[in-house]
């Protein structure tokens, strides 16, 4: 069963018990993201790594790596 009929069975049987409907499918996955991204900047606060642009040190990783060469 896909996540979108066990929702719709969700709904109906929530609509005859007269209790509220189930949030949608997929609604939690940016929260999701963006946890599991803070989590990752804490784990770098711990290591003292830098936090703050990930993307520019693994940029210097490839540029000192390409002048290795």
């Amino acid at each position: 069963m896909t996540a979108i009929e066990q929702y719709l069975v969700d709904t109906y049987r929530a609509a005859q018990q007269g209790v509220p409907a189930p949030p949608e499918p997929g609604r939690g996955d940016l929260a999701a993201l963006r946890a599991v991204r803070t989590y990752g900047r804490f784990q770098a606060v711990l290591d003292g790594r830098d936090v703050h642009r990930p993307w520019r040190a693994a940029l210097r990783r490839l540029v000192r790596r390409g002048a290795a060469r």
